[in-house]
């Protein structure tokens, strides 16, 4: 790695905002997000040896509430390219409310102190659909459409998909799939690229 790259990739990483917000017609939108990820993963891993997770919670059997399955099933496409991220919840083997609980008391248990992205749809004002959100913190799984759930992640992402106080569940499954689709692929070309940015900062830690 050059120095003016090495310094480029640095002045990007250093001191992340607590949440960032791009809009899907943001042409620069998975580069800006992937720095921030990238950002917000060093912070939390400064030695960058800790476990990745990604938990993309939600369900293919409703429209809007399919875009943690579809990061899933994108990244798991990818997985031989990104073989330090552990992927759960896919269209074909989701996680849903009914079946989180388990999942995350299995990761716990598989990884040792891993650091979790959790993914999932979002309803929000009329302005704010087709945003990806970005920030430290855990999401609130079920919100949306008023279910207990636990908190998960310790970094999240989540898409706006449509909008929200009113007859949540209905609104979720008569979201538009194109939307989804396009949400859903940003995300994951935002992981796929925060990855290899971490990648190349964990190059330059040294051993010990």
């Amino acid at each position: 790695m050059t120095t003016l790259l090495r310094n480029l990739l640095n002045r990007e990483l250093q001191e992340p905002p607590d949440k960032i917000v791009h809009h899907i017609d943001d042409e620069n939108l998975t580069y800006k997000a992937a720095n921030q990820l990238a950002s917000y993963l060093i912070t939390l891993d400064p030695q960058l040896d800790r476990p990745i997770v990604v938990v993309n919670i939600g369900t293919d059997r409703s429209t809007g509430d399919s875009l943690g399955p579809l990061v899933g099933s994108f990244l798991k496409e990818r997985q031989s390219l990104i073989p330090n991220i552990h992927v759960y919840g896919t269209l074909d083997e989701p996680v849903h409310a009914t079946n989180i609980v388990r999942y995350m008391e299995d990761i716990m248990e598989t990884h040792t102190n891993p650091i979790i992205i959790a993914v999932d749809a979002c309803l929000g004002q009329a302005k704010n659909v087709g945003n990806l959100n970005l920030g430290i913190g855990p999401v609130k799984p079920g919100a949306g459409v008023k279910k207990e759930l636990p908190y998960v992640g310790h970094i999240y992402m989540t898409g706006t998909v449509n909008v929200g106080g009113y007859l949540e569940y209905l609104v979720l499954q008569n979201t538009r799939l194109n939307l989804v689709m396009k949400l859903a692929k940003s995300i994951s070309d935002t992981i796929y690229k925060a990855y290899y940015k971490v990648q190349a900062k964990k190059n330059e830690v040294p051993s010990h």
